[in-house]
């Protein structure tokens, strides 16, 4: 299964809130990878102010709040489950 990367950290709202609305776009589609920041440096130097941000296969899909027309048209192309 395909993987959404979704770098957060605890306590963060617009996190929250961006995987609240994500979970059910991919559900059976993608997997949702949740990494938080702040538990590996080299992650908290690239993301400390920019969190949420979602990542496909190494691009940005989005950050800060859910780009849904973005996750709709990486789930299109994903192969439905059989």
């Amino acid at each position: 299964m395909a993987v959404l990367q979704v770098y957060s950290r605890r306590g963060c709202h617009l996190c929250e809130q961006l995987l609240e609305d994500l979970v059910p776009l991919v559900r059976h589609r993608l997997a949702v990878d949740i990494r938080d920041i702040d538990s590996r440096a080299d992650w908290r130097r690239k993301y400390d102010k920019r969190v949420p941000v979602v990542e496909f296969e190494g691009d940005v899909v989005c950050q800060y709040t859910l780009d849904r027309h973005a996750i709709q048209d990486i789930v299109r192309d994903i192969p439905a489950p059989r």
